[in-house]
């Protein structure tokens, strides 16, 4: 605001100096209890979309993992009943039934409806834990339309329930259990008009439970889903080797350099450090971090310590070994960390965890710890295992030698990233539109589709950019024969953003890049290519909700004048069924070159008219493992996912 808008918005605002007498304390509002958590669920959940619905679990769970890393709990069994009810149960020690002092409530109700209150304060309850701010169980408490909580504790079993996090029946005793028995059950529906959604995704909970299970050596994890017909879907996890197994798992279809996992596990400093990893003949990198059995998908202190350790022993080993000369480039991180998987999980007493979600690792003091008892580690099993040294160290340095060739490659697409002069000669149509976000950009397959799209696009907002046949595989490229490809150095040069590390989201010209791409099995493979190297290389692309698939229809059934445009095989069936005895005129369009521009801007292009699919990822690890199975260099995966999915494809051949 500039000062002339100052001085405008005072004498606005009254004659003393912005004073407005209405303006009182009975304008203020204190929201009590858990008022505040209905009021703004994502401060403390994250979102209330389908990622804060799973957060609900997740804490709960969590609370339970808690138990099982104090050494009192070895099973948990999660339940989506048939209606939407959520059941936790866990043989811990149940939560305490005696009245809290402060409160002068038991401290079942306590923990389920006061913030930042539970066992995690002050160390009495738990030495490590992951649940660091005590709001978790009261936060799914006030955001469920109803939960109930039993207690098995000393023989007696308690019952208390609530509805939108107020209590409805005072805890009381239930009944008798045996004396040996003991744990809690936390039973919930969440609030209907609170979430957007109350689908429940058993693959990303079961996925979540899973690395819950690895990170937790001897806990039993039971998932049962009973919304599933005939029968429920039950799932149960159990690992001996925890982290080994963990990594075992990534790498399970990667052709792996070395047999058995590099294991590291010391507790310094009250810092518990449990390390693995192991190289595999890809190019990606698959690290998993992990404070208090707590997911941090944005690294932290313990994730930078382990890197700079790796970065370091190796360059150390590497030149004690003579494999580096005296004059060589030191191996940079990049080049360590092709083809890496690893797990590093710490548990300390007192996390700094950025955010109620902890997506972030903070304590300064665990990088060093990190570092010091990683790299120690490491440069033993280095100098125990040479012949596994030197297959890492080999990959390293031919990543090295790759990530070189490819600089020049890099430097050139990126300096050419503000489409000057001839950078794309004949290829791109783009539009006068020069604000992003008013901006769009169809990848099309093909110069037929394209010449379509030209001539029905919208010239002030929509940019055409036809692809000439399938791009290369990231997958199973290395960084300069990727750049080395055409297709691919336009679609860089075109967005503007650059890629991989040198990603510049503020660069990026428009704000929907749109894959449009024929309804048979090439198209679907030339849109899996372009799927894979948005999620390899431009992955801040699709996290910023900028990525697209049109959907342009499979029929059209026309009679007379009258076209309906058909745009899925169940559109077609519903078609027919509402129609039948009726004759129409049917077509099925396998390219998109079959369709006239007019008819591709109606079903296709029209922003009015429409219909896209934004491009999302709910579970890293599932996407990552995905995209390995269905684009890397081992057969047998993906022969089995076909074998198992093939009745369920819609394509025609």
């Amino acid at each position: 605001m500039t000062t002339t808008e100052r001085a405008d918005a005072t004498a606005t605002n009254g004659r003393n100096g912005g004073a407005d007498p209405s303006y009182t304390a009975a304008d203020i509002q204190v929201l009590e209890g858990l008022e505040a958590v209905r009021r703004r669920p994502g401060m403390y959940i994250g979102s209330t979309d389908s990622r804060g619905l799973h957060h609900l679990i997740y804490e709960i769970v969590d609370n339970a993992i808690d138990e099982a890393m104090a050494g009192f709990c070895d099973t948990i069994t999660i339940e989506i009943e048939a209606d939407g009810h959520i059941a936790v149960t866990d043989n811990g020690r149940g939560i305490p039934v005696d009245k809290h002092e402060k409160t002068g409530l038991s401290a079942v109700e306590t923990v389920l409806t006061v913030l930042h209150a539970g066992g995690k304060f002050g160390g009495g309850g738990y030495k490590v834990s992951g649940g660091l701010h005590g709001v978790g169980a009261s936060v799914v408490n006030a955001l469920s339309e109803e939960l109930e909580v039993e207690v098995r504790q000393k023989g007696a079993l308690w019952r208390q329930t609530y509805e939108n996090g107020v209590a409805t029946s005072k805890l009381a005793k239930q009944g008798k259990v045996p004396k040996d028995e003991s744990g809690t059950v936390i039973r919930f529906l969440p609030n209907a008009e609170i979430f957007e959604t109350l689908d429940y995704d058993y693959d990303t909970l079961s996925s979540r439970f899973r690395e819950m299970a690895y990170l937790t050596k001897g806990i039993r994890i039971r998932f049962i889903d009973c919304r599933a017909e005939p029968v429920p879907k039950e799932m149960s996890y159990f690992f001996d080797s925890g982290v080994e197994a963990f990594v075992r798992h990534i790498n399970r279809d990667k052709g792996t350099l070395h047999p058995d996992p590099i294991y590291v596990l010391e507790d310094r400093d009250g810092v518990m450090v449990e390390i693995a990893l192991q190289y595999n003949g890809t190019y990606g990198e698959v690290v998993n971090s992990f404070a208090n059995c707590i997911k941090t998908p944005d690294g932290g202190t313990h994730l930078t310590g382990f890197r700079s350790a790796l970065t370091s022993v190796l360059n150390d080993h590497a030149r004690k070994s003579k494999i580096l000369k005296e004059n060589d480039a030191n191996l940079s991180g990049d080049d360590v960390r092709e083809g890496l998987s690893a797990v590093v999980s710490v548990k300390i007493g007192e996390p700094q965890f950025e955010g109620q979600t902890k997506t972030r690792l903070g304590n300064p003091e665990v990088k060093g710890i990190v570092q010091s008892v990683f790299a120690s580690k490491l440069g033993q099993a280095l100098e125990e295992n040479p012949q596994i040294a030197r297959k890492i160290l080999d990959k390293a340095l031919t990543a090295s030698r790759a990530r070189e060739a490819a600089r020049k490659a890099r430097d050139l697409v990126q300096r050419k990233g503000v489409l000057e002069g001839s950078t794309l000669p004949g290829k791109l149509s783009d539009c006068s539109e020069r604000d992003p976000e008013l901006s769009e950009i169809y990848l099309v397959e093909g110069d037929s589709a394209g010449g379509s799209a030209k001539g029905g696009r919208d010239r002030r907002t929509q940019a055409i950019l036809p692809l000439r046949g399938k791009i290369i595989n990231v997958e199973k490229a290395r960084l300069d024969k990727m750049l080395a490809h055409e297709e691919i150095r336009t679609i860089i040069t075109a967005l503007g953003t650059g890629f991989g590390e040198d990603y510049d989201a503020s660069k990026l010209r428009y704000h929907k890049v749109i894959i449009m791409t024929d309804a048979d099995v090439d198209g679907a493979h030339i849109r899996t290519l372009l799927l894979t190297f948005f999620y390899r290389f431009m992955p801040q692309l699709i996290e910023d909700g900028y990525l697209f698939i049109a959907q342009p229809p499979l029929y059209s059934a026309t009679r007379g004048k009258n076209v309906n445009w058909l745009y899925t095989e169940a559109d077609y069936e519903k078609f027919m069924a509402e129609h039948d005895g009726e004759r129409f005129n049917f077509q099925r369009y396998k390219g998109l070159g079959e369709m006239n521009p007019e008819q591709l801007w109606e079903t296709t292009m029209d922003p009015e008219n429409r219909s896209l699919l934004q491009v999302q990822v709910h579970d890293a690890e599932v996407a990552n493992d995905l995209f390995t199975r269905l684009m890397g260099d081992e057969v047998a995966p993906r022969r089995a996912f076909i074998m198992n999915n093939a009745l369920q494809a819609t394509i025609d051949a």
